[in-house]
């Protein structure tokens, strides 16, 4: 028997077999045996209450391996479990040592066959100890018993997800993971796969067997033992798009490759298999939405150490080797692509033939583009010759226009028609794989590909320098605006990554000699001053809805390395916000903006780069430098005069940078927000902005932990005369009813503050005190904010006190609070007072039923001044509904804007939402979403808002959760009243002036 086979995870699988009163009599004969073969007894009160999984570790601890499974072997004979015994012989003796011996023959071949990178010289094939030990983990099941996992190894073209899933598969083969959890793991590549006719699984199965005749019967009789490898996942033509009726679960019935791997990975087939699949970063939506996933890994590609190993073993000459890696070293976006093998070859191949030809590899280094474009034009520039053939040149802007063909239609993979109308002829074709810019595709002979897409990207962008849009051959080419444009959208082609900066690399002096003297012409002068206009335009509209990608504009002007044009192009924005994610991102958002002078909001997040204080080291030096560069536009840029910082690990020595540009004279912030940032420095700092900063009128913190000081010092500081905070929200920040008494003397003591916010915080014990500073009648609050805050109803009657006290305090929110119907009457019983000036109250879901209901509407009638009530979320119903709406018809209710969302209603209702719409003079905005109305409810509904005396201007119902015939007879309705929208989104409508 294999080795792997003995284990108490393998063990294990077999006593699951067995049923309750099966290993029942499995212990006692374990008893009996044990004694027999006088061997050393188990404490029989261990065995008597083991499980399954810890019987089998028991055995494997007090018997050798060998003789634990002899031991198995045999009690399953004595139980005439002839089943078992013939599953553990074949074990022993068969099958899957057999396939294993394939496997590892098969991979071994796969992993030293050529490749372009030649990673199999510089790099041995097996697992590394990390890597083994996590993917180990991965299949591990989490509790006893044998679930079937689903592992997505997902990440970037060339990052080595092949690479990777041939070593694992080679280390199963030698028993190095997953020992005794998988017998058989099968491999398939849907690139190789797609074009096979309609055939089985176990077709597929055969295919990867040493002989013809698979025991595909045996193989599959234990599925939770099985593991299929799935790669390339996203050469499926349409993914997982196959109808649930089209999926089949019969491993012998011939069906199309797509169906019986869709099958597979949403577990009609084998449902007790496991699963792991590669995948490129742009398909696992689809993959979410229909399996369920397990687990999602992503390799990491070169670590440092690596990347120096492949600088070694590929330029040979130590020396030159260094400076290379040295050179690299400093550029962080370089040194970031060469994570990625194949574009670290690329790297290295473009830097080697520039020492080759005797030039300055520190101008190869300058930026990204530079290294693309040495790498090409070398390609196509004949050995020894000073420059490119008129037949190179030709084969280029074949190449360049077919590049950005596909790039527009989305298309990686090329057919010779393709080729053809974009002006490759066949003659072109064995050069051009010659240069292995292009190479074959799977199995098909006539299908082609770029080396990677980053080159295919790259001749895209080339293609603009060379031909106008117009002279492509296909209509789906667009101009370079367009281009620009789309590649600034957040919500931009997935596959454009490096397109926008390449366009703009290729503006740079530097290369603009380089296709002087490869093309002799080229349209530079006529590209930049359209990216001028872009970002005026971008400037101008001010992006409102937030879809411009402030990053990818910064990638960009970055990649130019033109400093006076960065200047002006980041002058024409208003608005950034981005998110900083590794040291790249931090460099290319400093060089831009060091130069801003025009902003006017500032939001971004810094995620991975100061967790915690680095050592001193050049590194971190330069970190520091960048980080002062993005703090200063705080001072430089005269007209900022918004700020949120979000998401963000910000050091002791980063945070304090931060403090000082806040305090700085020259700073002019109006709006300050802080979510969810996470800093190690003294915290006082920041709150000493208030101190220097007269303009600042909103100060917000979310999910940022305040401590009892913070909270102290914050106040103090907001009570500072020369302060003009208006607006403070302290939303989820962890404050404790002790915080109150601070926040209760701000109350009483600032004559500013007109708003606060402190939501999501438990404060229930320290309402009263709050409630007790606003009785004073000196307080200015307007705005209390109180949802979330795990509130009770007896906080109802510290609430009504303040209202009946307090003259300022016009819009309340207590939703999320467990008031209920005891604690709403005791509400109820203030707002009937004349003197209460409560203008808008929000009770969304706070355990609210009809029996509230009653109060709440005599309290409309009695109060003239509430005209906003949220009351969603609540099970109110149709009774509840009815004693509301008899109190919006009378006279004497002003109402407004009245939120029943998500209410238990149903179309019964609707005759008395019909008599208010047809008799309230005030309200203009009703919420009705998540409700059970049908075509009858809406109907009548329609009918009151057709009313001439219906003033209503906004209707809260989403349309696409009704039938038809409901939703044509809402859309008719809304084109009949141009003064009344119906949307499913109501916090998008301006809420009412209070």
């Amino acid at each position: 028997m294999a080795a792997s086979f003995f284990s108490d995870f393998g063990l294990m699988w077999y006593l699951e077999e067995l049923k309750k009163e099966e290993f029942r009599k499995f212990k006692e004969h374990l008893k009996q045996m044990t004694l027999h073969l006088e061997l050393k007894q188990i404490p029989w009160t261990e065995v008597k209450k083991a499980s399954r999984e810890e019987l089998a570790n028991l055995l494997i601890k007090h018997y050798e391996e060998q003789q634990a499974w002899n031991i198995t072997l045999r009690i399953f004979q004595k139980m005439d479990r002839k089943d078992l015994c013939m599953k553990v012989m074949r074990e022993r003796t068969g099958y899957t040592q057999t396939y294993q011996a394939h496997a590892k023959r098969k991979f071994s071949r796969l992993w030293s066959s050529k490749s372009v990178t030649e990673i199999h010289l510089y790099f041995q094939e097996e697992v590394k100890q990390e890597e083994c030990e996590h993917l180990d983990h991965l299949f591990a099941p989490k509790e006893t018993g044998k679930q079937p996992r689903t592992v997505i190894i997902q990440g970037p073209q060339g990052i080595g997800k092949t690479t990777l899933l041939i070593k694992l598969l080679m280390a199963w083969s030698d028993n190095k993971i997953f020992r005794d959890r998988f017998l058989y793991t099968f491999y398939f590549c849907c690139r190789e796969l797609r074009e096979l006719p309609a055939t089985s699984l176990a077709d597929l199965i055969s295919r990867e067997w040493p002989d013809p005749a698979a025991p595909v019967t045996e193989i599959v009789s234990q599925p939770e033992r099985l593991l299929f490898v799935i790669d390339s996942f996203e050469e499926l033509k349409d993914g997982l798009n196959e109808p649930d009726s089209a999926l089949c679960d019969d491993v012998m019935e011939k069906r199309p490759v797509q169906v019986l791997l869709s099958s597979l990975l949403t577990k009609k087939m084998l449902p007790e298999a496991s699963l792991l699949v590669a995948v490129q970063p742009v398909c696992p939506k689809e993959l979410r939405d229909r399996v369920a996933i397990s687990e999602i890994y992503e390799p990491r590609g070169f670590n440092e150490s690596d990347r120096l190993v492949y600088f070694c073993c590929f330029f040979k000459d130590p020396k030159r080797a260094m400076e290379a890696f040295s050179l690299v070293r400093e550029s962080e976006q370089l040194f970031s692509i060469c994570q990625i093998p194949l574009l670290c070859w690329i790297l290295c191949t473009s830097l080697k033939q520039e020492m080759q030809k005797g030039k300055d590899v520190t101008l190869t280094c300058q930026s990204t583009t530079s290294v693309y474009s040495c790498f090409i034009f070398n390609l196509f520039t004949p050995e020894g010759a000073e420059g490119p053939t008129p037949q190179s040149q030709r084969q280029l802007k074949a190449l360049c226009s077919l590049a950005a063909e596909g790039m527009w239609t989305d298309t990686f993979e090329f057919r010779e028609d393709d080729l053809r109308r974009n002006g490759v002829v066949e003659a072109d074709i064995p050069a051009l794989l010659g240069t292995k810019v292009l190479l074959k595709y799977g199995e098909r002979e006539s299908s082609y590909v770029f080396l990677h897409a980053c080159i295919q990207e790259f001749c895209a962008a080339l293609f603009y320098l060379l031909k106008s849009h117009l002279d492509h051959p296909h209509p789906a080419v667009r101009s370079v605006q367009e281009l620009l444009v789309a590649n600034f959208e957040k919500t931009r082609r997935a596959h454009w990554i490096f397109l926008g900066c390449f366009l703009t690399g290729l503006l740079n002096k530097q290369e603009q000699q380089k296709l002087d003297a490869f093309f002799g012409f080229q349209l530079s002068q006529e590209i930049k001053q359209q990216l001028h206009q872009c970002l005026k335009s971008l400037g101008e509209h001010s992006d409102p809805l937030g879809q411009v990608d402030s990053l990818a504009i910064f990638y960009c002007l970055f990649e130019m390395q033109d400093p006076a044009f960065v200047k002006q192009a980041v002058n024409l924005l208003q608005k950034a916000d981005f998110h900083i994610i590794d040291n790249a991102d931090l460099v290319v958002s400093a060089y831009c903006l060091k130069y801003c002078s025009s902003l006017r909001k500032l939001s971004f997040s810094v995620q991975n780069v100061f967790k915690k204080e680095d050592e001193h080291s050049s590194t971190s030096d330069y970190r520091l430098v960048c980080w002062h560069h993005i703090c200063s536009v705080l001072t430089t840029s005269g007209h900022l005069t918004e700020l949120q910082v979000q998401d963000s690990t910000l050091s002791e020595s980063t945070f304090v940078t931060w403090c000082n540009q806040l305090r700085h004279p020259s700073c002019r912030l109006q709006r300050l927000g802080i979510n969810n940032v996470s800093f190690s420095g003294p915290s006082g700092q920041l709150f000493e902005v208030l101190f220097y900063q007269p303009d600042l009128k909103y100060l917000s913190f979310t999910l940022t932990k305040l401590s009892r000081d913070d909270v102290r010092s914050l106040c103090d500081a907001l009570n500072y005369p020369a302060g003009n905070v208006k607006e403070l929200a302290l939303v989820d920040c962890f404050l404790s009813p002790i915080d109150c008494e601070v926040l209760a003397c701000l109350l009483t003591n600032n004559k500013k503050l007109t708003y606060l916010n402190v939501s999501c915080n438990d404060l229930d014990a320290g309402l009263p005190l709050l409630c007790e500073a606003l009785c004073n009648p000196d307080t200015v609050l307007v705005y209390l904010m109180l949802a979330y805050c795990h509130l009770g109803e007896q906080c109802c009657e510290y609430i009504s006190e303040m209202l009946l006290h307090n003259k300022s305090v016009r819009y309340l929110d207590l939703g999320a609070n467990v008031l209920k119907d005891e604690g709403l009457k005791t509400l109820c019983e203030a707002l009937k007072r004349p003197d209460c000036r409560l203008d808008s109250l929000c009770l969304v879901k706070c355990f609210i039923t009809v029996a509230g209901c009653e109060a709440l509407a005599s309290a409309l009638i009695s109060n003239q001044n509430l005209k906003i009530l949220q009351i969603g979320c609540n099970e109110i119903g149709d009774v509840g509904v009815k004693l509301l709406c008899g109190a919006l018809t009378h006279p004497n209710c002003r109402l407004e804007v009245l939120g029943l969302e998500e209410c238990g209603l149903t179309s019964a209702c609707c005759k008395d939402l019909a008599s208010v719409l047809t008799s309230s003079k005030t309200l203009q905005q009703l919420n009705l979403t998540l409700n059970a109305l049908d075509y009858a409810g809406v109907v009548v509904l329609c009918e009151a808002l057709r009313h001439p005396e219906c003033a209503l201007q906004v209707l809260g119902l989403r349309k696409t959760d009704f039938d038809e015939e409901t939703q044509a007879l809402l859309m008719a309705e809304e084109e009949r009243n141009p003064n009344l929208t119906i949307t499913d989104d109501c916090d998008t409508v301006t809420r009412v002036e209070i």
